[in-house]
């Protein structure tokens, strides 16, 4: 059986969606025999943080996912990773090599309190990825106290990253990686040379997955960050952005694709005893912000001579617990470098937005009707 094979039948999780908080990942904690709860911590509001241990070997692992609220997929993909390593049938051997090797201090959801109001920033309103240096929230506390404490050899910081990234071929970003710079004057260090080799080893197998949407994140330096204060401080440290797959607006397969990112990390896939040049990290293409979720092509439109091109972008937002897809004008341009996730040939025709006339900017899309033929588009 093929980890592919073996992931959708067995290690897939049972939470889907972009709205997951503590109340989807605790039963699947309790249940897992491999776990361990090292600590609780606590948030603004008071909710209780779990620090997981998993495995007893020499190599220690500090992991945190959903430090943004908003910024779930990982989160699940870490779940998917807890129930491989929980199961007693499959992949064994690689299983066992893991539990020997590494100690895995995992951090599910740093920021339960945005988890559940679906925000990027904690209760105060506070963006804990710009809290490392003065470390004014209790959830950035207790992150920086297990790094003291515990004094990895890696960190692990999974993010999510927005539908508007992709490469210079024009394709998405679908998974991008950096290597975070200690100093402003981004100097490739011992630290960082390590992260660069693994996110290589990374790279090379989801390269047979999804061929070249594998980006590689802006290394600007700036010690408010978490990754760029532990770089700093001398550990490897890896950031992780989860972003789309074609018409995978609920992220299940880009969860699958750091499900396997990490398998490959830890040497479970068995690709990874191969001589690793640090210097193929920069093989890897920069994000580029040339994305949208939606172009309208050849519109004609009451305001503009010419025919334009319409950018629409998904706004998300939580109602009755699910996220919901918003879709909000966001430019008018004869001239659209951008790349849409979805593209409408309008054919020149001339149409009406929620039955005006003008295109309005930041204006929520309900429908596009055409003047001349009646035909519609109903956005739900």
């Amino acid at each position: 059986m093929t980890i592919q094979e073996a992931y959708h039948s067995n290690f897939l999780a049972p939470v889907k969606g972009r709205y997951i908080t503590l109340k989807n990942v605790m039963p699947l904690i309790n249940n897992n025999s491999e776990i361990v709860i090292y600590k609780m911590g606590v948030s603004e509001k008071g909710k209780e943080i779990p620090v997981l241990k998993i495995g007893n070997g020499a190599t220690k692992i500090l992991a945190w996912s959903q430090m943004h609220g908003n910024e779930s997929t990982t989160t699940k993909a870490v779940l998917d990773f807890l129930k491989f390593i929980d199961q007693k049938e499959l992949f064994q051997k690689e299983k066992k090599q893991f539990l020997d090797t590494y100690t895995l201090y995992l951090v599910p959801i740093l920021n339960p309190d945005g988890a559940e109001a679906y925000t990027r920033e904690n209760a105060n309103e506070v963006d804990l990825n710009r809290d490392a240096k003065n470390l004014t929230q209790k959830e950035s506390q207790l992150l920086y106290d297990l790094f003291n404490e515990i004094k990895p050899d890696l960190c692990l910081n999974l993010h999510d990253q927005r539908t508007i990234y992709g490469l210079e071929n024009d394709k998405p970003a679908t998974i991008s990686f950096l290597a975070p710079s200690a100093d402003t004057d981004r100097t490739i260090t011992k630290t960082r040379q390590t992260a660069m080799r693994l996110i290589v080893k990374m790279n090379s197998v989801l390269q047979k997955y999804i061929p070249g949407q594998i980006g590689r994140y802006d290394d600007s330096f700036n010690i408010n960050c978490v990754g760029d204060s532990f770089t700093a401080a001398g550990i490897p440290t890896i950031l992780f952005e989860a972003g789309h797959y074609q018409n995978d607006y609920h992220r299940e397969k880009t969860r699958e694709y750091i499900f396997y990112s990490l398998l490959e990390l830890f040497t479970i896939t068995l690709e990874g005893n191969k001589v690793i040049d640090y210097n193929s990290y920069f093989n890897i293409p920069e994000n580029k912000k040339n994305f949208c979720d939606i172009i309208l092509r050849n519109a004609q439109v009451e305001q503009e001579k010419e025919s334009v091109s319409i950018a629409i972008q998904y706004k998300e937002e939580l109602i009755n617990e699910k996220i919901q897809l918003i879709p909000i004008i966001k430019e008018v341009s004869g001239l659209m470098n951008y790349n849409g996730h979805k593209e409408i040939d309008l054919c020149n025709e001339e149409i009406l937005i929620n039955s005006q006339q003008k295109v309005v900017i930041d204006e929520e899309v309900l429908t596009i009707h055409y003047k001349n033929n009646g035909k519609e588009i109903i956005f739900q």
